[in-house]
């Protein structure tokens, strides 16, 4: 069977565990063949992030286009994307390429509370690269911006994850609204958020049991993949990972 070819389209991370790094990793361990282009390089660590070089636009493409000419890809997936005039760089190429499937993590906020992606830039992405995507990977706090940044949320402004859901049914809905943005699956990631036993939201540490990651799809299609809570200080790329 050929090798999958995969380019990524992300970040950085100098410490590894993030970002290219962490897609590669986890590219390997599935078979497949993995190009990236750089968006970003970062200095971070599992503690946070120390500080963020924004690489050009242009020079992004060139990076995409070197390896779409040459070696093809069957999957693009990005990741920090850093700018809007790089969103649009990834949609031309999508389109100019055909490329057959697009895999959108829509990383926007770490888990620090670093901006890595500018909020004007969160339309760009909405109006470019969800239509085209093939499945679309946010987090609960990355799937508010988005429902709050199109008019589909009670708040104009990053919404509460308690104020927002209560219970995975409430994971479920946020993900039907982005679907109607256009992406024909989406994956709420859950690890922001989790429950209790009942599959309502944990509202103290005791009560912290499982987490939650909402798959929706064509029609009537919902998964939901449980798993149980892990406390961890230094819980890092674990959203790269996943998408």
């Amino acid at each position: 069977m050929a090798r999958g070819r995969v380019l990524l389209i992300a970040g950085s991370d100098s410490s590894g565990g993030a970002g290219l790094e962490a897609g590669q990793k986890v590219l390997a361990a599935h078979g497949c063949y993995a190009m990236t282009a750089t968006t970003a390089l970062t200095a971070q660590n599992t503690t946070g992030i120390r500080g963020i070089h924004v690489i050009p636009a242009g020079f992004v493409e060139q990076q995409v286009e070197a390896c779409l000419d040459d070696v093809g890809a069957d999957v693009i997936a990005t990741g920090m994307l850093a700018a809007a005039d790089t969103i649009e760089v990834v949609a031309r190429q999508v389109a100019k390429h055909q490329v057959p499937a697009l895999v959108v993590d829509p990383v926007m906020v770490s888990t620090s509370g670093t901006q890595l992606l500018p909020r004007e830039a969160i339309q760009g992405l909405s109006q470019h690269l969800l239509p085209l995507a093939t499945v679309l990977t946010p987090n609960i706090p990355e799937a508010s911006l988005i429902l709050a940044e199109n008019g589909k949320s009670s708040s104009s402004s990053v919404p509460q994850q308690s104020q927002e859901v209560s219970s995975v049914a409430g994971v479920e809905a946020m993900g039907r609204r982005i679907q109607a943005l256009g992406p024909k699956w989406v994956l709420v990631k859950g690890g922001h958020l989790p429950f209790r036993a009942d599959m309502t939201v944990a509202r103290t540490e005791a009560e912290r049991q499982v987490v939650v990651d909402v798959l929706v799809g064509p029609g009537e299609y919902v998964l939901r993949v449980e798993s149980p809570w892990l406390d961890s200080t230094s819980t890092h790329g674990t959203g790269c990972s996943l998408a």
